[in-house]
């Protein structure tokens, strides 16, 4: 098996574990403030891959992984703070919008993540690719808008939208530092961002919920952050910023249906013409074979 098929494999793994993430921040947010639920996904994060690292140490596991130079202070530093804002945005949209919408928007990611690597980082990206970024972006323009007639556009799907633009931003970043320890990179993510999010939110005077709620949070994070940031930079490694968002990209639909069948959410007419369009969009992405590591 080449290692394109596994870092795939990888990239796969992580979209399903992010997955998690819309329906079950949906139900927490009932009860836990979007800023503070921001801080937890990432504190529970940091905290679980720590304590993964922790294991591996005392267990003395050969480590062949780099630690993160001086020179990559920068990059790290721009993660840092779109991982403080991207998750704050997303939580606070959720409270506006129902989790299958959100969830299916965050496919604007793979086009803010492959627009900032082309433009930027000078990334290639095939026609192909350029179609789906395309039928993407109409998508979540159809799925933004609240009123046809008036084209006003919806709060929360903005401020999702919003989160996708820092990710894919962060995505970016990360790209540059992705053949350091994967460990390390989530450690710093996790417990930087986590602690930058709940001094917002104590800044904001959010509330602190009863600990079994942020428990749930934190477990949360570890799973749909923690474990799937891992797995999503093992696969950038071989795959580059763009293609592995494009595999990154199954995460929307997996999360569509977990949010209808853990929320009971149903679909209006203008999101299934929207998903009819993301899943072209989406396939022309994800069977795009253009600028793969070789």
């Amino acid at each position: 098996m080449s290692m394109q098929t596994i870092a795939a494999l990888w990239a796969v793994l992580a979209a399903t574990l992010y997955a998690l993430n819309a329906p079950f921040s949906k139900l927490l947010l009932h009860t836990i403030p979007p800023t503070m639920m921001a801080a937890f996904l990432y504190l529970g994060a940091g905290a679980g891959i720590f304590a993964v690292k922790l294991v591996q140490h005392i267990r003395k596991s050969h480590d062949t992984e780099q630690a993160l130079p001086r020179k990559d202070i920068p990059y790290v530093i721009g993660m840092v703070v779109l991982d403080i804002a991207a998750p704050v945005f997303l939580m606070a949209g959720l409270t506006m919008t129902t989790a299958a919408n959100a969830s299916l928007l965050n496919n604007f990611e793979i086009v803010a993540t492959s627009i900032i690597a082309f433009s930027i980082f000078k990334e290639a990206i095939s026609r192909r690719l350029w179609c789906a970024i395309a039928l993407v972006t109409a998508a979540s323009i159809l799925l933004s808008i609240e009123n046809a007639s008036s084209f006003s556009f919806s709060p929360g799907s903005i401020l999702v939208l919003l989160a996708c633009i820092c990710w894919g931003m962060e995505n970016n970043c990360t790209r540059r530092i992705s053949d350091k320890d994967p460990l390390q990179i989530v450690i710093i993510k996790g417990f930087c961002s986590g602690a930058g999010a709940l001094m917002i939110a104590l800044l904001l005077k959010e509330p602190f919920p009863g600990a079994g709620y942020l428990a749930a949070a934190s477990l949360l994070g570890f799973v749909a952050y923690g474990l799937s940031i891992f797995f999503y930079i093992r696969a950038q490694r071989y795959l580059g910023s763009a293609k592995t968002s494009a595999y990154y990209a199954l995460a929307p639909f997996i999360g569509v249906a977990f949010s209808f069948a853990v929320l009971k959410e149903a679909p209006t007419p203008t999101f299934f013409a929207a998903l009819l369009i993301m899943v072209g969009g989406t396939f022309l992405a994800f069977t795009d074979n253009a600028g793969q590591k070789e």
